[in-house]
């Protein structure tokens, strides 16, 4: 099912392996995890800081932050220095972003736009809102053909 090289694995050396073998060795206890960079409260802080200062959209240090944040926190808060207040700031950067996500869909319709253009979103930030946002689409299209008079239903002019 996988195919790969993957070490070679060294006692007390670090090694960089995919998150799924990461997560089994340590629940295997045969390894300690190292969490990325950007997971320190002081990168999060600046983060978290910085999406509520801009109108747009920030940068995400991953495409996965959420996904990876989860995934570590569950499995290896021990390894993960002040794992609670990490897991803190990544749910407010989080709960930032899916406030700005409501506003600017809710802008969106409002104003009966055709289309919209948001950078630097994640692909789970983007399903969040998709179920939402293409229902509403579709019922302001509905909307819209129920109010416009058919062929049959014009009124002639005397």
């Amino acid at each position: 099912l996988f195919q790969g090289d993957l070490g070679p694995f060294n006692p007390g050396l670090p090694v960089e392996v995919p998150v799924w073998l990461a997560i089994n060795l340590k629940q295997r206890q045969k390894c300690r995890l190292i969490p990325p960079e950007w997971m320190d409260v002081a990168k999060l802080e600046e983060i978290r800081d910085q999406e509520r200062k801009e109108d747009t959209f920030t940068p995400m240090p991953s495409p996965y932050y959420m996904e990876l944040t989860k995934l570590l926190l569950n499995y290896a808060s021990d390894n993960i220095p002040k794992a609670d207040e990490i897991r803190t700031l990544v749910k407010d950067t989080w709960d930032t972003r899916i406030a700005k996500l409501r506003l600017s869909a809710d802008s969106f319709v409002k104003q009966q736009e055709a289309h919209a253009k948001l950078d630097n979103l994640t692909l789970m930030e983007i399903n969040t809102i998709g179920t939402f946002l293409t229902q509403a689409l579709d019922h302001m299209y509905k909307l819209r053909s129920n109010l416009q008079p058919s062929e049959s239903a014009r009124s002639q002019d005397f």
